[in-house]
This record gives C-alpha cells, sequence and structure tokens, in this order.
C-alpha cells in the first residue's frame, strides 16, 4: 500500500499558498516581538533615572587613584566589559560610578576597573541630596546651621527631622515666589516691556533728536536705577540735566511721560517685588555643612536642597514611593542643568498644544480635498494625476516641509502680517509672527500630514454602499444635503483613523520644527494667565527635539543618557493617549453609524 492511501491524507490536496500564511504569521509575531522588546528596553533604561541606587565607599589601591582620589563615594551605574583587555591580555570589566558632586569634582561619572578596587563598603549613614544646581551632592551631614545661629549636630535625634522640615519649608517658600513670579511680577515685566518698546520706538521715529532721546533716557536711569551710586551732591545735578529736556520739544515731553508712568509701575509694584526678594533671600539663610568622602567640609544652603534621602537605609516601599515622586516630579517642573535633571513639563504641554493645533488645521483641509476629489472631480487624467501627485506628498522628506514653512509661513506670511499689523515693531527689530512659533510649525506639520488625512477620507468615502447615496437622493436631498447628511457620518470612522496616522506621524517629527519654532528651553508657555491667555506666535519646547538635544547637544552625556530613554517613553507615551481618544471616538461613530464599512 502506498504512503498517500496509508495515512489517509493527501499532501497533493493541501491548499495552496498555505506555506505563505505561515510565513506572513511568523513575521508578524518577529514584528510584535521586536516591538516589545524596543519598548522593553526603553523603560528599562528610562525608569532606572527614577530608582534610588545603593551608595558605596570605595578604597581605591595605590596607584589606581580617579582624579586624586583614592576613596569615592558612588552609586553603581553600570558593569561592563572594557573593551580593550587588561595587561595580562585577559578580559576585564569596569564600574561605571555615579560620584555626584559635580561641583566639586567637575563631573558626576568616573569609570574604575575591577582590579582597581581594594574594598568596598555600604555604609547605611551616608546621604544623598537632590539640588537645584550642580546635580546631587553625596555626603556624610556634619551640622545644621540656622539663621538664627543655632547649630544641630548630626548625632543629634533633632537632625534629620529638622533638616527635612527645613527643605520643606524652602519648598514652600519657593512655590511663594514662583507664584509671584508668573503672577504679578509677570505682569510687571510684560507692561514694563511694552513702555520698553514705546520708548525705542519714539528714537526710531525721530532720528536726529535719537541721540539726545537716549541721553534723557540714562539719567532716567541714573535718577531710578542707579541712584544708590550717586552721593545727594551728584543726584541733584543730573536730576537738573534730566529737567532741561521736557521742555526741548514735544518729543522730549512724550519720553518725559513714559518715564512717569515707568515709575508709576515701579511704585506699584515695588512691594510685591520686595515681597518676592525677600522669600528668595529667606532660604539662604540656613546652612548644612558637610563631609565628603575625603574628608573635605562644605556648605550648602539648604533652600538649594530639593530633596535629601538616605539609599542604603531604604526598604522596598521607600523605594516604590521615591520612585513615584520623582516620577511625579518629572512629569511636572521644568528642566534643569541644562536639560539634564529636573522635568520636561514644558516639552510635554507644547508637544500637545502643536499636535492639537496640527490636527485641528488638517482635518478640515484634508477632508474638504478629498470630498472633492470622490465626490464632485470627474474622474479623469486631471483628478487621476492630482491623486498621484498627494500619494507622492506624502513620501516627501519632512525637512523638506520644514523649509518650505520657513520660507512661507515665517518669512512670507509671517513678515507680511508683521508688516500690516505690527509694522511698530519691526522698527526695534521685535517681529511678532515673522519669527517662528508654535502656530507655523503647527501648519507645517498640517501640511506634511495633509496627504495621510486625503488618502484615508477618500477610502472611507468610496466605502459608503451606493444605494445609501441613491435613498438619500431619491428622497429629495440634494448631493450636498447626501454628503453632509448621510456620506460624512457613515465614513466618519474612517476619517478618523486617517486623523490618528495624521497624529502618530506628526507628534514624533523633530526635523521640520528645528526650522519654524522649537527651542532648546521655553519657560513661557504656548497657553498661560497672561493676555490675550493663547499665544501662537510662542517658540514652544518639544519632547522629540528634546530627545535629540539631549542625546547631541547635552554638555553631560552620561547624564543625560537615562534622561533619553525617559523622554522618550513619555513621547510615545503621548502618542499612544492621543490616539486612544481618537479611537475611542472612531468606536463611538462606528456604532452609532453601523451601516457604514469602517
Amino acid at each position: 500500500m502506498s504512503e498517500k492511501q496509508s495515512s489517509g491524507f493527501d499532501h497533493s490536496m493541501r491548499p495552496a499558498g498555505e506555506m505563505y500564511v505561515w510565513l506572513c504569521s511568523m513575521g508578524l509575531a518577529a514584528g510584535i516581538i521586536l516591538v516589545l522588546g524596543l519598548l522593553a528596553v526603553i523603560v528599562v533604561n528610562g525608569f532606572v533615572v527614577f530608582w534610588p541606587r545603593a551608595v558605596y565607599e570605595i578604597k581605591l589601591k595605590p596607584g589606581h587613584e580617579v582624579a586624586g582620589q583614592s576613596v569615592l563615594a558612588a552609586s553603581i551605574v553600570e558593569d561592563n566589559e572594557k573593551k580593550i583587555p587588561g595587561d595580562d591580555g585577559e578580559p576585564a570589566n569596569e564600574y561605571k560610578l555615579f560620584t555626584g558632586n559635580k561641583d566639586v569634582y567637575g563631573a558626576q561619572f568616573r569609570y574604575v576597573d575591577h582590579s582597581a578596587i581594594e574594598d568596598r563598603t555600604k555604609p547605611e549613614e551616608i546621604f544623598v541630596a537632590e539640588r537645584i544646581g550642580s546635580g546631587n551632592a553625596i555626603f556624610y551631614p556634619v551640622k545644621l546651621t540656622l539663621a538664627d545661629g543655632q547649630t544641630i549636630s548630626a548625632d543629634s535625634v533633632e537632625f534629620l527631622p529638622k533638616l527635612e522640615a527645613l527643605i520643606d519649608d524652602a519648598a514652600k517658600v519657593r512655590k511663594q515666589a514662583k507664584s509671584l513670579d508668573r503672577g504679578p511680577i509677570g505682569r510687571y515685566a510684560y507692561k514694563l516691556k511694552r513702555l520698553y518698546l514705546e520708548k525705542e520706538l519714539l528714537k526710531k521715529k525721530n532720528p536726529t533728536e535719537a541721540k539726545a532721546l537716549q541721553s534723557m533716557d540714562d539719567l532716567w536711569g541714573d535718577l531710578n536705577k542707579n541712584k544708590d551710586s550717586f552721593d545727594a551732591e551728584q543726584t541733584a545735578e543730573i536730576r537738573k540735566q534730566y529737567e532741561e529736556y521736557p521742555g526741548k520739544g514735544t518729543v522730549f515731553a512724550e519720553l518725559a511721560s513714559i518715564h512717569e508712568n515707568e515709575k508709576s509701575l515701579d511704585d506699584e509694584y515695588a512691594p510685591v517685588l520686595a515681597e518676592s526678594a525677600a522669600l528668595k533671600d529667606s532660604v539662604e539663610h540656613d546652612l548644612i555643612t558637610y563631609r565628603l568622602v575625603d574628608g573635605t567640609e562644605r556648605e550648602q544652603p539648604i533652600g538649594a536642597i530639593l530633596k535629601v534621602y538616605q539609599p542604603n537605609q531604604f526598604s522596598v516601599w521607600d523605594k516604590i514611593g521615591y520612585f513615584i515622586s520623582h516620577f511625579w516630579m518629572f512629569l511636572s517642573e521644568q528642566p534643569r542643568e541644562a536639560n539634564t535633571e529636573g522635568g520636561v513639563f514644558p516639552a510635554i504641554f507644547g508637544t500637545f498644544v502643536m499636535t492639537v493645533l496640527m490636527s485641528a488645521a488638517v482635518m478640515p483641509f484634508g477632508v474638504l480635498a478629498a470630498i472633492y476629489l470622490r465626490e464632485y472631480a470627474g474622474q479623469g487624467p486631471f483628478t487621476q494625476s492630482v491623486r498621484i501627485a498627494v500619494n507622492n506628498l506624502a513620501g516627501v522628506p519632512s525637512i523638506v516641509y520644514g523649509v518650505f514653512g520657513l520660507g512661507f509661513f515665517i518669512y512670507f506670511v509671517g513678515s507680511n502680517l508683521d508688516q500690516w499689523l505690527f509694522s511698530d515693531r519691526l522698527l526695534i527689530n521685535e517681529p511678532t509672527f515673522g519669527t517662528g512659533g508654535v502656530m507655523w510649525a503647527s501648519l507645517t506639520l498640517a501640511l506634511m500630514t495633509v496627504p495621510v488625512v486625503v488618502v484615508a477620507t477618500e477610502e472611507a468615502l468610496a466605502a459608503v454602499p451606493r444605494g445609501m447615496r441613491e435613498a438619500s437622493l431619491a428622497c429629495g436631498a440634494s448631493k450636498w444635503q447626501t454628503i453632509q447628511r448621510v456620506v460624512l457620518p457613515a465614513s466618519a470612522s474612517g476619517i478618523l483613523t486617517g486623523l490618528i496616522l495624521a497624529m502618530a506621524r506628526g507628534a514624533g517629527e523633530v526635523a521640520p520644527l528645528m526650522l519654524v519654532g522649537v527651542i532648546k528651553y521655553a519657560p513661557d508657555l504656548p497657553v498661560d494667565g497672561t493676555f490675550p491667555f493663547i499665544h501662537l506666535e510662542r517658540k514652544f519646547m518639544h519632547l522629540g527635539f528634546h530627545i535629540y538635544d539631549l542625546g547631541f547637544q547635552s554638555p553631560d552625556s552620561e547624564a543625560a543618557k537615562p534622561m533619553v530613554f525617559a523622554t522618550t517613553f513619555l513621547l510615545i507615551m503621548l502618542v499612544v493617549i492621543l490616539n486612544l481618544a481618537a479611537i475611542l471616538i472612531r468606536d463611538h461613530l462606528r456604532k452609532k453609524y453601523a451601516s457604514g464599512t469602517f
């Protein structure tokens, strides 16, 4: 009996192409594994920056000192095999250590061979302090010196509670000062800048008197800004010279009026400015004295410390609590130390605002273009050529769109808007729209993602059954009423699919943004509490550019490396959240208009 007969199955009857189905499934599985692996690498390397590490006191062997130090206090960041073998030709391992104390050692990271270590201990009494500047400090505390002269030794049971209380008080004071800076002092600065612009415009409009106007302005500055530099006789002479100017002509009287407005503004906000200065000064009086592992003692104002902790005493729950608080700080605060420390809130907010504005701009143009091409335009060679052109636009490099946005939106549209609406500001080289901003960045990315929306919308419109159109027309509806009331609702889920794809591409773009508005550090957000509240002309921060800046422009690449992964994770999460919101809306519309195909 043949093998075919004995098995009862004719292998020649196997469906054609079954092997390729398995190959496709294997390709899908491989793709999913690669994506999950990439996410795992990003999460692990990004979240390590928020997890507290143990700190060791490492004693080095004679002849193996690092930067003149024979003893280091450091946490172990990595343990890798050296690329260059040891002296005996055998593979050697080295530690990458985080030593902190950048203000003392000049760098926060050191590399030490395993063979160079004589002894390693894990002291429980060692402290780590997160500071506003100069990175973290690793030390043994010595004493507290309070503003009233009282001292508390580190051996006292009162030391740690008092230190934490002082840090909490300093945080509250900084918060109050920040509230004043962003509120009344921000308004003061805005009004003062307007008066400054008025003075500069006055000088530009009167070139023949510009030099005399500048002399008058300098005298006013001496009387009000530099008054403590002169004695009574000198002050009287300066005032006499100043009072001679207003009578020389109308233009000098106008400048004197601006000066009076400045003085009124200064008098109005003087109490707030004094309160802010007093708050900032109050956190500088309490000091902590600490000792480094080499025996050197240093002093640090407690107002410059954000948090202190003893990582070698942490339990698992302490580490989890530290992780949560550190991660929240990363989400909610502004960056520090050339973006290598602190938070990324301005970048998160800027990315969100830009993506929302881009979506609001791309949807109407993309949908209207698709409706015309599918419902109104004759299906001839010209329409086909337009479709080909739209598809080709999707493949144009993004930097080309950036160059177009720079040339068209900024140099042409923005410069003309400034000529029509803000011509006075151009006299003093203060463009409003003729420079990069979040609006031009959003429009540039909207132009880049229009092809995606057009193609997806066309496919959605084509998928609406012909019978639905004919039924609407048979009931007496016009073509536009049919499109508006029947076709668009039925294809809404497919249109939103195009929006999701556009958001996914636009939110992560960096190259065009570098030309049309994104910058390294922008503390002023595009939306704030200052009138007119929405500032579309402002430059902004972006998570994608933040990643580029940390990875390639940072002065401390080692400190920036974990931040690169953490920021990458946030960018992915932001895109996922925006897409999930659009997907939920799409699913709702799909259920509502169940007759649609998408």
